[in-house]
């Protein structure tokens, strides 16, 4: 069972980092002047990834890169991005519009204000579209088994063909227990992130 609870913390933990990669970067253009105008487009497209049942995205990914892992982990990324791509556009946009003049009144260029004045003040709105994320994905990656991604979805449906009841708790138990885990984590990195005296 222990190479089968990697497996699954390995799918979550990597669909979630591209989860990231793709979303920040995409929510902080999207925020833009230049690119609000495509926002709803793009949002629309995220809202279709949530909405779509995950064996269907499964099943689609399997027709368009095969069995594995791999493919789950891109699956997963598609179904979770609405949460962090929403999160860090609401971020950025509740900044205080005069925290930001007054950046530029110091000579500051845009990219010094969205490093050093949006970015942080948005990062607890984003964190925890980031841990919305994370804890899909751990429920989610209990089905990579359908597609040969391993993890503990092997257990669970093993249990439930055996109609053994003990395995089938065990493993729902380990999946519950890794989201609380990388959930308390993820409040923990929250207020680490979060700047002092908000």
């Amino acid at each position: 069972m222990l190479p089968q609870t990697q497996q699954l913390i390995l799918i979550a933990f990597y669909s979630t980092l591209l989860v990231i990669a793709i979303a920040v970067p995409l929510g902080i253009l999207l925020t833009r002047p230049a690119f609000r105008k495509i926002a709803p487009a793009v949002l629309a497209v995220a809202n279709v990834g949530q909405a779509t049942p995950a064996y269907g995205l499964l099943a689609v990914g399997l027709i368009l890169l095969g069995q594995g892992a791999i493919t789950v982990i891109y699956a997963l990324a598609f179904f979770a991005l609405l949460p962090v791509l929403r999160n860090t556009m609401l971020g950025l946009e509740s900044v205080d519009r005069n925290v930001i003049e007054a950046g530029r009144g110091m000579g500051m260029t845009r990219l010094g204000i969205l490093l050093r004045i949006e970015l942080p003040l948005a990062v607890p709105v984003i964190t925890a579209g980031v841990r919305t994320a994370m804890v899909i994905n751990i429920g989610m990656a209990t089905l990579a088994y359908t597609i040969a991604g391993g993890g503990l979805g092997i257990t669970i449906s093993s249990g439930l063909k055996l109609r053994q009841n003990d395995v089938v708790l065990v493993g729902t138990m380990l999946v519950a227990l890794i989201a609380l885990t990388f959930d308390y984590v993820g409040a923990l990195l929250e207020r680490f992130l979060k700047p002092k005296g908000i």
